[in-house]
């Protein structure tokens, strides 16, 4: 069943991708989450889609042997569990909610469905898709040919979402341990670039993270 239209800017009826994405409705509801708690683990059945509401997700995977590495901070309008479009059968990845978390799941078969018969859905989802692939491709040159004050420096900016039209008013709280894994380095070595940063006022610390656009001159620097 395809979601109810409504008038669009222009006056004609079509389908608003925006209000679909912020609803419940045939094929897909709304889940809440509480700080720490799983939206889904490594190995569970991938059987549909997700879309972040609002909060903060954790994406990461764990090795063999127990060692655990954070792949990605997903932030409200990020779709994560994408793999089951491209034939996954379980979950890659595990996602964990950082802060009140508010996800849309949308059922494997309706999403499909909604890329092949409304443009503007397609349109936003392949956004997200090539968004996700440039910052993966940033990632690994970050890590290859950046030190790890520099590899800290952006994933901050990163989790402020800086120069994004909307970003957040607070950063999802995330641990100093979390951020080493990001960024390949030990906790030692984050706490000493954290405690340069706020040094510098590149960074506050007001009942929350407050990263500062003068972050990016570090990055900058050669």
């Amino acid at each position: 069943m395809k979601p109810k239209s409504r008038p669009t800017e222009k006056g004609h009826r079509g389908f608003d991708a925006v209000a679909y994405l912020e609803s419940a409705g045939p094929a897909r509801k709304v889940v809440k989450y509480r700080p720490g708690a799983i939206v889904f683990s490594q190995g569970d059945p991938a059987a549909d889609i997700r879309y972040l509401q609002k909060g903060a997700i954790k994406v990461s995977v764990l090795s063999r042997i127990g060692k655990e590495a954070v792949v990605a901070i997903l932030g409200p309008g990020d779709f994560f569990g994408e793999g089951a479009l491209a034939g996954q059968l379980v979950r890659i990845e595990t996602a964990t909610a950082m802060s009140p978390s508010s996800v849309l799941v949308i059922e494997k078969e309706a999403m499909v469905r909604l890329l092949h018969e409304e443009p503007e859905f397609a349109d936003r989802f392949l956004s997200h898709m090539l968004g996700r692939n440039i910052r993966i491709e940033a990632d690994l040159v970050d890590q290859l040919f950046n030190s790890s004050e520099k590899r800290l420096a952006r994933t901050l900016l990163l989790l402020a979402r800086y120069g994004q039209a909307d970003p957040p008013r607070t950063m999802p709280k995330i641990s100093q341990e979390t951020l080493a894994e990001m960024i390949g380095a030990t906790r030692s070595r984050v706490n000493f670039f954290m405690n340069k940063f706020r040094k510098l006022g590149l960074i506050e610390y007001n009942g929350g993270l407050k990263v500062n656009s003068s972050l990016l001159s570090l990055i900058l620097r050669d």
